[in-house]
């Protein structure tokens, strides 16, 4: 199950730098099976061991340059946070973004985000998943890739302990609809989109980036989702 086009993964210079000096906080090291972003099926996430704590864990999908999550995680010192992504430049400024804030319970994942939950998350183990802005494969003939099906819910659903929370936005109409259609159907969730509309207010831990900004900018309207694990 893949939702992306790999981008470039050269590093080189602050970057480069960041990633050598970072990763070995930072970064989860994955077993691969075949692909560089696919993970062992025998690999386990031990967040007790990678954090060195018992703590709330939120995992974040599609990190980006990872605005959302450092602040998500300076704000909150109290639970700690995995984000994945593909992109290794991006995952690098994350780090060094997490640096800066002082924010050491962010760990980071470069895998593709079905194999994680697929089999590396333990079930039961997550109190929340983020996904804030994916990619929404306007054309028809690549909906298929969207990432927000019934099959992805279902591995959303095994790694989310009961009540757990499965909070979404994107500023693409079409793709919002889709999703609360899609997940409304999903016999493990409930919808807590507590709006008159039909959808949730804003997540008031979600901060507006740069990608959010820009559609604004060209007139698109924000949708937030909330799901909650039965």
């Amino acid at each position: 199950m893949l939702s992306f086009v790999r981008r470039g993964t050269r590093l080189q210079g602050k970057q480069l730098a960041a990633w050598e000096r970072l990763s070995g906080h930072y970064l989860v090291d994955v077993p691969r099976a075949s692909a560089a972003t696919s993970v062992d099926p025998e690999a386990r996430f031990d967040a007790a061991s990678a954090f060195g704590r018992s703590a709330p864990l939120v995992v974040e999908i599609g990190s980006g340059l990872g605005d959302a999550v450092v602040a998500a995680a300076a704000a909150a010192p109290e639970q700690d946070f995995l984000a994945l992504d593909v992109y290794r430049p991006g995952l690098s400024d994350l780090m060094r973004k997490a640096d800066t804030a002082g924010a050491p319970n962010i760990r980071v994942i470069e895998a593709n985000a079905p194999d994680v939950f697929a089999t590396m998350l333990v079930p039961a183990s997550v109190d929340e998943v983020w996904m804030f802005f994916p990619d929404p494969w306007p054309k028809k003939r690549h909906h298929k890739r969207r990432l927000v099906s019934p099959e992805f819910a279902a591995l959303v659903a095994r790694v989310l302990r009961p009540g757990g929370r499965w909070r979404l936005a994107t500023d693409w109409e079409e793709y919002a609809e889709q999703m609360r259609e899609t997940l409304d159907q999903v016999a493990e969730f409930s919808a807590a989109n507590e709006g008159a509309d039909g959808w949730s207010p804003r997540f008031e831990r979600r901060i507006e980036t740069g990608f959010e900004r820009k559609g604004i900018a060209a007139g698109r309207v924000i949708r937030d989702l909330t799901y909650v694990r039965r």
